[in-house]
């Protein structure tokens, strides 16, 4: 955009209003075509989109959080918690659903979603924040590492883009004192080490 002022929100949402499905599926859409998409590769039918969308807010395990440039939804972030029955990963969160339309790049959308995502987690006493990427997603790559997520892991065939195997990374992030700094400091190191 030149160089006219842009206003940037974040929010979560319970439910979709006037033009914000709209808004939301036009902006998966193009971050999808511009191979940002978040599972698709290419993007599927409106009412596909809008049933999935309509399907995540009806989940309580997750929270989904749209970003705003100028008051339109230009991303999203979605937040997924354990199901009730898996105590042992009480702690942690999932970061999925994490993109920037297009036209939106470049304004602090991406940003602004991850700091309201991490913010989140930690109100609802999460501890860790977990996520994985294609590879080739080299934008989101650089934000994760950026904002302090640590990469533990590889797998080799994790997707299928035009018929060819792409890895995908797994990172986590520490967002409290779960465990004494001095325990999570050694384990940061232990797996900087090793051969993830």
């Amino acid at each position: 955009m030149t160089g006219t002022a842009t206003h940037v929100t974040v929010e979560t949402v319970t439910a979709l209003r006037g033009a914000d499905r709209h808004d939301l599926c036009d902006a998966a859409e193009a971050a999808i075509r511009d191979g940002g998409g978040f599972g698709w590769l290419t993007p599927p039918l409106r009412n596909v989109m809008e049933a999935y969308w309509k399907g995540v807010l009806l989940v309580p395990e997750r929270s989904l959080i749209v970003g705003r440039l100028d008051g339109v939804i230009a991303g999203s972030a979605l937040i997924e918690a354990p199901p009730k029955s898996n105590e042992a990963r009480a702690h942690t969160a999932h970061l999925t659903s994490h993109f920037v339309a297009p036209w939106a790049r470049g304004h602090g959308v991406a940003r602004a979603l991850l700091v309201a995502v991490e913010n989140a987690a930690r109100q609802q006493g999460r501890h860790i924040l977990e996520l994985d990427v294609r590879e080739t997603q080299e934008a989101a790559l650089q934000i994760y590492r950026q904002y302090g997520y640590t990469e533990w892991g590889r797998h080799p065939f994790y997707a299928m883009v035009d018929g060819r195997p792409v890895a995908g990374l797994f990172f986590y992030k520490q967002l409290g004192d779960m465990i004494a700094p001095e325990t999570a400091k050694a384990v940061a190191e232990a797996t900087e080490g090793s051969d993830a």
